[in-house]
């Protein structure tokens, strides 16, 4: 499959408005960076945090117990192309970081969907939840159900790839188009990384402290150099891990994280039918499990500069726009690069649009 690299460097203004966006009123904490930033401590539904957007809630019955899904529906703000762009967040975040680029998507044209998974941001956290991309991938369908919405195009980051993926897999003709940014779940960990049983993890995520979040974001999205920019990605995960519902948040990131090891799509990517672009930041190294593997292969896992490749060659009609320098939010990082290799594509006509037209 074809691919390109760009090189430009792009300015990060959108960005960084994008970033500061999430930041609310801090408090100070000590917990080895509070020399650094302040944060919020933040209970399960972000309750205290102020999104870029309205926020409305779909009410939903799921596993004999009710649940919200929170989500954001932003009208264009130039005349409307009548079409809707959906927007899947990744593992570590939640519909608000997509910021920067609802406000390009929407002075396009489009209308932009932009929900928080139930587990995540704003929705409900039910504690004994079995999560499944497909029971994620359900609620989103009946999302757009609700709001009479039968296509898309959809966009997913991180782990929102997977689930993006899973969607597309599961309601075809609902998808026009579908745009993976920096996807986990381009490699199959459990072939590499040994099983860790949901009681250890959520332990070991009550280890959790701002300064361990900071220190795997450094290492896996960023390529091992943090930027004060991102400081406001910490807003979440960070203030959750301070929040007084710290033991609820530990129980919901490790079943989801369980889901993200147990559940892979890659060997279901020959089976998209819908046009893909794929953007990915070369200098990501992010993989699931990657402390629990052997030694010896952990620089190997998460090597988005080969992964990226090796997808693109599977997708039936995918194409590949590969940011050098870049790591695991590229929307974040690189808006410019980002939000063209996004727009160009979005605009590209389908086979039929020609033929009709």
């Amino acid at each position: 499959m074809p691919y390109k690299k760009l090189r430009k460097p792009g300015a990060n203004n959108l960005a960084i408005k994008a970033l500061l966006a999430l930041s609310l009123a801090f408090v100070p904490f000590s917990h080895g960076i509070a020399d650094e930033i302040s944060l919020a401590p933040q209970d399960a539904l972000l309750s205290t945090m102020k999104y870029p957007y309205p926020v409305k809630t779909l009410e939903l019955t799921a596993q004999q117990q009710p649940i919200q899904m929170a989500y954001m529906d932003v009208a264009p703000t130039t005349d409307a192309n009548g079409k809707t762009v959906l927007l899947l967040h990744g593992k570590n975040f939640s519909g608000a970081y997509w910021q920067s680029t609802i406000e390009n998507l929407t002075q396009q044209g489009y209308r932009v969907i932009a929900p928080d998974q139930i587990g995540f941001g704003k929705s409900s956290k039910p504690a004994g939840f079995q999560f499944t991309f497909q029971a994620l991938a359900d609620h989103t369908k009946a999302l757009l159900d609700k709001l009479d919405i039968a296509e898309v195009s959809v966009a997913g980051h991180s782990m929102g790839g997977m689930l993006a993926t899973r969607f597309a897999l599961m309601y075809p003709d609902a998808v026009e188009k579908l745009v993976l940014v920096n996807p986990i779940g381009l490699e199959d960990w459990k072939r590499t990384t040994p099983y860790q049983p949901i009681d250890q993890a959520i332990a070991q995520e009550k280890q959790q402290t701002p300064e361990i979040v900071r220190r795997y974001m450094t290492a896996a999205y960023f390529d091992g150099k943090w930027k004060a920019v991102y400081n406001p990605l910490l807003t979440i995960q960070a203030g959750w891990t301070i929040g007084p519902d710290a033991d609820l948040i530990a129980e919901i990131d490790a079943r989801t994280s369980d889901m993200v090891f147990t559940q892979p799509v890659l060997y279901e990517f020959g089976d998209l039918k819908a046009p893909t672009l794929l953007i990915i930041g070369t200098h990501d190294r992010t993989a699931i499990g990657r402390n629990r593997a052997p030694e010896s292969i952990r620089p190997q896992l998460g090597r988005y500069d080969r992964l990226g490749k090796l997808t693109a060659e599977v997708i039936p009609d995918a194409k590949l726009v590969e940011l050098e320098g870049i790591g695991h939010v590229p929307q974040f990082e690189d808006i410019e690069r980002y939000t063209a290799a996004l727009n160009d594509f979005l605009a590209e006509r389908l086979p039929e649009d020609s033929e009709v037209n």
